[in-house]
């Protein structure tokens, strides 16, 4: 696919605004747009997630599909990236396929996905796995305390089998961003806060971003 000239939206949460870098303008979806000549518009606010809150939701956050409509709807390409704050301090369970409700992760990712192609339904939909993050194998509880029904991979795999389901494609950032903050010199490189990724790790997903985009 040729992107110059091609809007593309993102939904995400923190790593999408931006956190982690110097500047938005070294957010990832800037860089594309520099790299692509795409005309990109980010949808990112920190701590979202995919699914909701089961508990109350003090801070006012929404699941990635109620935030599909808040988007411009002209777009040629949407691009989501999600996943990490559901792992990380989500408390809905993980749920099963037969899910079409935003209570569980399955069926938030299910209602996600027909949300966004009744949006877009000409567009090209794509998803970006989480990144490798420091705390993925800490359990069994997450930050916030609740108990860990899988770990960060069993989440990628989720999103991967159910964006699967509908025929949309998959950017495994999880398997192949090269940013792994575990290891002392990537962390220091790429993602110095074990979460967030700084200019380098934006330009890198930028970069393994575009190459996957032209490929379809």
């Amino acid at each position: 696919m040729e992107l110059s000239g091609k809007k593309i939206v993102f939904l995400g949460d923190s790593i999408t605004a931006g956190s982690g870098t110097s500047d938005i303008s070294n957010v990832y979806w800037n860089v594309l747009a520099r790299l692509s000549g795409a005309v990109c518009k980010g949808y990112g606010i920190g701590g979202h997630r995919i699914a909701d809150q089961i508990a109350v939701n003090v801070d006012g956050r929404v699941p990635y599909a109620d935030r599909v409509e808040t988007m411009d709807a002209d777009a040629d390409i949407v691009v989501v990236f999600g996943g990490t704050n559901d792992f990380g301090h989500g408390d809905a369970p993980l749920g099963t396929m037969a899910d079409r409700t935003v209570k569980t992760f399955c069926g938030a990712m299910h209602v996600l996905c027909e949300r966004l192609i009744n949006r877009y339904p000409t567009a090209q939909i794509v998803f970006l796995t989480p990144l490798h993050r420091c705390s993925e194998d800490d359990g069994p509880y997450n930050e916030f305390g609740v108990r860990l029904q899988t770990n960060l991979e069993g989440y990628v795999e989720l999103i991967r089998q159910i964006a699967a389901y509908y025929g949309l494609p998959v950017l495994d950032l999880y398997r192949t961003s090269g940013i792994q903050p575990r290891v002392p010199i990537q962390r220091e490189t790429y993602m110095p806060d074990g979460l967030h990724p700084n200019d380098a790790g934006n330009e890198r997903i930028a970069r393994r971003l575009m190459a996957f985009l032209q490929t379809l």
